[in-house]
């Protein structure tokens, strides 16, 4: 396997070339770059099956890019920090990632993925759905489902709610489509906090915009918009009235 890295920090390329070499020695580090228009010229000269590509560069990001690829037929490896916006849309988007400091076991497990079959049409999805959670401005717009036999591409406003199943989560669209996947619900908590959808009940995450009214009865419940009934924990009932009443001022 043939890989390209492309970073601005050189010790940040120096790391992932001396990783690469102890852990992985069928792959070839063909070339290095710093900046968009390197990457481009780099990449387009070597051909590599495999690119290390950061998500800040001097000159834009790493899908400004991949924009100027007609066809994107390498696999890719996410590069970013810690606390970036653009972690929650490369998680959402079910895209391959290290951190920086790179830590060497996640290297690997990215790696190793990365040598997992995919076929293009799945790698299209995944970048679709990034390019346009980094337009969102902070909020997330699309995310990947993985079923049992196929990737989906789901907008974020169409998630009515969420419901836990084990260790799999099954989402309801708002027209009326079920998708389950495994995943646990915690995990998508966290990945979709902030655009809209809140944690009602220990098996429940609901979108706010699809939320009727709060009834007191029955130790309190959401009455969604197509009439579905959805417990509220006491332990986060507080949170939830405040969550509605800010919604309801926005």
């Amino acid at each position: 396997m043939n890989a390209v890295i492309v970073d601005d920090e050189a010790t940040v390329r120096n790391t992932i070339k001396s990783l690469l070499n102890e852990n992985f020695p069928d792959i070839n580090i063909l070339a290095t770059a710093g900046s968009i228009q390197e990457g481009f010229e780099t990449i387009t000269n070597n051909k590599p099956d495999l690119l290390f590509l950061d998500i800040e560069l001097p000159d834009g990001t790493g899908f400004d890019l991949l924009k100027k690829f007609s066809q994107i037929l390498f696999k890719i490896i996410f590069v970013t920090g810690h606390h970036e916006y653009a972690l929650d849309a490369i998680k959402v988007s079910a895209l391959d990632y290290v951190l920086k400091p790179i830590d060497t076991d996640e290297l690997c497990r990215a790696v190793e993925k990365a040598r997992e079959v995919i076929n293009q049409q799945e790698q299209r999805l995944k970048l679709q759905a990034l390019s346009e959670n980094l337009q969102g401005k902070k909020v997330l717009k699309r995310i990947i489902l993985r079923t049992s036999d196929h990737l989906q591409i789901v907008s974020v406003s169409d998630i009515v709610r969420a419901e836990a199943d084990s260790n799999y989560t099954s989402f309801t669209l708002s027209d009326g489509k079920h998708i389950l996947v495994s995943r646990t619900i915690k995990e998508f908590e966290s990945l979709l906090s902030g655009s809209g959808l809140i944690r009602v009940h220990q098996s429940h995450l609901v979108n706010i915009n699809y939320i009727d009214r709060f009834i007191k009865k029955d130790g309190g419940y959401l009455q969604l918009k197509d009439s579905t009934r959805v417990p509220v924990s006491p332990i986060l009932k507080k949170q939830v009235l405040h969550a509605l009443t800010e919604h309801l001022y926005e």
